[in-house]
């Protein structure tokens, strides 16, 4: 999904105005990035991803109104009600370990990137969500779900797990333990574009739209050691 030109179109939600300001000029500056709109709170995002259909979205975790958490879990399932693809999000956060980012993850947003990053990473992590792939290293994003789950009840293995083929389990545990797909290949002696086919049907299969995703759902059923 894209603009009519191929433009990757952006919103951002984040109530500093300076820091809005500098986004604005960064994603417009930019000959593949179109910026479509910027909200001050969550409940202005969730109106403006509604009116503007965005790709993706930089959201702001602690906002006035509505919080970045609740606007993300909003925005995907009021995608979900009408059968489209929600945007892509990416949490905007100060902390490198974050409940918050944690639980905005969970509820559907793609990753996130810490608010000093560097203009080039924030740039990298538009195209990389919009291409399908999270924008943190998946063993960053197992920590923040290790971290965030501790002292929580597993959930029972659910029905369309048994779905995947035994070959698909070990893909799926290796990815869930942060491999990347070149260290997959390497240790299964596949090559990376069979990975990432795997990785593609294993997400098919379960409902799941990235990686991301992938690894909070086998931190919630306790699928992260082999069989």
């Amino acid at each position: 999904m894209s603009g009519g030109d191929g433009r990757i179109r952006v919103l951002l939600v984040d109530d500093q105005a300076l820091f809005r300001a500098g986004v604005r000029m960064l994603v417009g500056s930019q000959a593949d990035l179109e910026f479509v709109g910027e909200a001050a709170n969550g409940a202005e995002g969730v109106r403006l991803a509604r009116e503007t259909a965005p790709d993706v979205i930089l959201m702001d975790i602690r906002m006035p109104v509505m919080d970045g958490i609740a606007a993300t879990a909003e925005i995907v399932e009021s995608a979900a009600r009408v059968g489209r693809d929600a945007p892509r999000i990416v949490v905007l956060t100060t902390f490198d370990l974050d409940e918050a980012a944690a639980r905005a993850i969970r509820g559907g947003a793609s990753g996130f990137v810490l608010k000093d990053a560097e203009p080039e990473f924030l740039l990298a992590a538009i195209r990389t969500v919009h291409a399908g792939s999270a924008v943190i290293a998946a063993g960053a994003t197992r920590e923040l779900f290790q971290f965030f789950s501790e002292g929580e009840p597993v959930k029972p293995q659910p029905a369309e797990f048994e779905n995947l083929t035994a070959r698909e389990r070990e893909i799926f545990v290796l990815a869930a333990r942060g491999l990347s797909n070149s260290e997959i290949a390497a240790g299964e002696f596949l090559s990376e574009a069979t990975v990432k086919t795997h990785i593609s049907r294993i997400l098919s299969k379960l409902g799941l739209r990235d990686r991301v995703q992938m690894v909070v759902y086998a931190f919630e059923h306790g699928l992260t050691a082999a069989e």
